[in-house]
């Protein structure tokens, strides 16, 4: 997400200063490759690059083919097949064994239907949309190369698709996409040939809400940050809740645990950690956030602490569902032996990451399944 942001950014001031630039987006993949769908990176003409499709193996022939690119205004769709020991031999050298499809496309200031503008859009306003994106044609038929249709929440939808059946198609699956988070690519056959599609759901940023602004927290907003999270740091001693405490914030609160409701907005992309370590300000806090939306929700402190607030509540008469108590971890945190606060972060943050990306945080090595969900290669 991190990346993403960077990558919009930079485009809104090239935008800004009337320069034309070029984003290269990975649209199909089969096979292992290091990045999957939708990795993007931005060229522009002074040579500057934000963001990566690989692990830096294909940047510099992309880079050069931008460079045509921006120059022609025709998009481009680049494969690279690293199947076989070949790709060695003309200097990739990528050992991944699998293949990537890179669509290049010419970004101009004057453009208000670009795509990078409506990720931006999504991003900002932290919404959800669907950005579809026509990569490949065979045959002679009205649809283009690097059109798009785009989607937003609200349902308003924005396109530049000529071929109005083929927009209804695509329309229709872009509306599942939306209700079911999960990007696909499709082929559309059409009368005289076919289209392919890359069918993309965008998120907004995780939004991190922190209960608790002790030296504990600082590093946890710190590895946030650096995965493009939003951060809210909540806390109700005036001398802990100061924004010069936590820089990199986004949003420092100093609030009473019972009036939370009051000074935050809680969605389906919101996550929580509380330590405050004050056991009643975490007891009214658990009231709060476990009958809301938040997808997770992590406590600090040994097991039968938890347990103890979760007793406390159920004797105050709140009943809590199988789904709210599924979201509560307690202790928080993957296991790791962590011991120190910088350590303790990272069980944090890493076990939210997994949670989000619906994992078990478990090693790779043993994992028996692809690393990477292939619903989109």
């Amino acid at each position: 997400m991190k990346e993403l942001q960077e990558i919009v950014a930079a485009f809104a001031k090239a935008k800004n200063c009337g320069k034309t630039v070029a984003i290269a987006t990975i649209v199909k993949v089969s096979g292992s490759t290091y990045r999957r769908p939708g990795a993007r990176m931005l060229i522009t003409l002074e040579g500057q690059r934000i963001g990566s499709i690989s692990g830096g193996c294909l940047e510099n022939d992309v880079f050069e083919r931008a460079q045509q690119v921006i120059a022609s205004g025709q998009p481009m769709l680049v494969n690279y097949d690293t199947t076989s020991d070949n790709d060695i031999v003309w200097g990739l050298g990528l050992g991944c064994k699998g293949m990537v499809q890179v669509l290049i496309e010419r970004l101009i200031p004057e453009n208000e239907l670009s795509p990078m503008t409506f990720l931006g859009e999504c991003l900002h306003q932290r919404q959800v949309g669907v950005l579809a994106t026509i990569f490949h044609i065979e045959g002679q038929i009205k649809a283009q190369v690097g059109t798009h249709l785009m989607l937003h929440q609200d349902g308003t939808i924005f396109s530049n698709l000529e071929d109005a059946d083929l927009s209804a198609d695509i329309l229709e699956d872009a509306r599942e996409v939306l209700d079911k988070n999960c990007s696909l690519f499709k082929a559309y056959p059409l009368l005289g040939g076919k289209a392919e599609v890359f069918i993309e759901a965008i998120q907004p940023p995780v939004s991190l809400v922190i209960f608790g602004a002790g030296d504990d927290a600082i590093p946890v907003v710190r590895l946030a940050k650096e995965l493009g999270w939003c951060v809210t740091v909540v806390d109700s001693r005036p001398a802990n809740a100061k924004s010069d405490r936590f820089p990199s914030a986004d949003e420092v609160i100093l609030s009473r645990p019972e009036i939370v409701n009051e000074t935050l907005e809680i969605d389906k992309r919101t996550v929580a950690v509380v330590m405050t370590h004050n056991y009643l300000h975490d007891l009214e806090i658990l009231k709060t956030l476990l009958p809301s939306p938040v997808q997770y929700l992590g406590i600090l402190g040994p097991k039968r602490r938890t347990e103890q607030l979760l007793l406390e509540l159920k004797e105050q008469g709140i009943q809590l569902t199988e789904a709210q108590l599924h979201r509560l971890h307690g202790p928080v945190g993957l296991d790791i032996g962590a011991d120190t606060p910088e350590a303790i972060a990272l069980s944090i943050v890493a076990e939210i990451q997994a949670v989000l990306a619906n994992r078990s945080g478990g090693l790779l090595r043993k994992r028996q399944e692809p690393i990477h969900n292939r619903s989109t290669g």
